[in-house]
């Protein structure tokens, strides 16, 4: 078994979130969070900013940690335990630019609901809503454009 660590953000920006859509060689992948691999001696939260900006070019500040997923799948000869550690970001506008040589061939914000039914896995999905209503209520407190954790 390979233990594996990636971390990625739930970026806002004015109440909708960022996904991207992956099609490795003309096959469905699914909409998901940005999301990456830790590299040696990178924290955590500097792994969830620089993978947001790699495979989405958007800028995005953490607001705080949202908490962690596992799930595992199948290589050749092996089976990796993921986990991964997701941070609620606030972006800095609406620009995206999906990172082509990951095989992401859109991205962009959508409504929470939309957002909701687009994302292909569940705990994507768990995530999320999580993030969200994290979001409404530091929204609710008028904390969204001031509050920063990190």
């Amino acid at each position: 078994m390979i233990e594996a660590t990636s971390c990625g953000g739930v970026v806002i920006f004015r109440g909708k979130i960022l996904l991207l859509y992956k099609n490795y060689k003309g096959k469905y992948e699914g909409w998901v969070l940005p999301k990456g691999t830790v590299e040696d001696g990178e924290e955590f939260k500097d792994t969830a900013v620089r993978e947001v900006r790699e495979e989405t070019g958007a800028t995005a500040a953490i607001v705080q940690y949202i908490g962690k997923s596992q799930y595992s799948f199948s290589v050749p000869e092996d089976t990796v335990e993921k986990e991964v550690h997701w941070y609620l970001m606030m972006g800095e506008n609406y620009y995206s630019r999906p990172q082509r040589e990951e095989f992401f061939v859109d991205s962009g914000y959508y409504k929470f609901h939309e957002a909701y039914h687009l994302l292909k896995f569940a705990n994507e999905k768990q995530i999320l809503e999580k993030a969200y209503n994290e979001y409404l209520e530091l929204k609710k407190s008028n904390l969204w454009k001031y509050h920063m954790y990190y």
